[in-house]
């Protein structure tokens, strides 16, 4: 399998419902749970991609372009970017959509880095 094809088959796709346990005074996602919705769904990514175990090492300008209303559903989506020797970078984005009406809009993007490691949690060199 080539690269190109392993990164297409390592995207994740997540939906979830916006309610209002999830929200803010502003009725909006909290932004932590947004980042560890993201988080979750790049370790995912990851995991997918190298089939080793990972963890996040990083996390990179995390931006909140538009607020996420309750009552809404929401859909994230995990793209490896990068894979290095030892570390790799997967963008998180995620996707608005009202839940009773046609099309979406994009409302956070972010990147997050992750390390494979071994039995001793040394890192490792990923697995192509």
């Amino acid at each position: 399998m080539t690269l190109e094809q392993k990164i297409l088959n390592a995207e994740t796709r997540i939906f979830k419902a916006v309610f209002p346990n999830t929200t803010n005074h502003y009725d909006t996602l909290f932004g932590g749970m947004a980042m560890q919705l993201m988080d979750e769904v790049a370790f995912i990514t990851a995991t997918r991609f190298c089939r080793q175990k990972v963890v996040t090492v990083n996390s990179e300008r995390i931006n909140f372009d538009k607020p996420i209303p309750s009552g809404t559903i929401v859909e994230l989506v995990g793209q490896v970017s990068h894979v290095g020797n030892k570390s790799m970078k997967v963008n998180v984005t995620i996707y608005i959509e009202k839940m009773y009406h046609e099309g979406r809009e994009k409302a956070i993007v972010g990147e997050f880095t992750f390390v494979a490691l071994d039995e001793n949690k040394q890192s490792v060199k990923i697995n192509l």
